[in-house]
């Protein structure tokens, strides 16, 4: 099972998600750090309802911290209750490559 696959896995069974997409973005980096060190999380949760953007992002770090600790360099994470998401039309933001990327 790759380190994405593990992650979409886990996150489901945590936060029973509305919608979920975790994408590794390893490649758009230049940090030299390996092929699952980036990954973009956008999730859609209940857990999240009445927390600050702060506190989902505590509440996801805390959960992947041993992960963090051990290959993760980065997460780009973006954390929506089902009213917010909806509000966006269901879209999340295009990552921009990291500097020294594609140049």
């Amino acid at each position: 099972m790759s380190k994405q696959q593990e992650l979409i896995a886990r996150l489901s069974q945590e936060f029973v998600p509305h919608f979920l997409h975790v994408e590794n973005e390893s490649h758009m980096h230049s940090s030299g750090r390996g092929t699952d060190s980036h990954f973009k999380v956008v999730l859609v949760s209940d857990h999240f309802d009445g927390l600050t953007k702060v506190a989902r992002h505590r509440k996801v770090y805390q959960f992947l911290a041993e992960d963090l600790q051990n290959g993760i360099h980065a997460l780009a994470l973006h954390l929506y209750n089902k009213a917010e998401w909806q509000a966006q039309d269901e879209t999340f933001p295009n990552s921009p490559n990291c500097l020294g990327v594609g140049q």
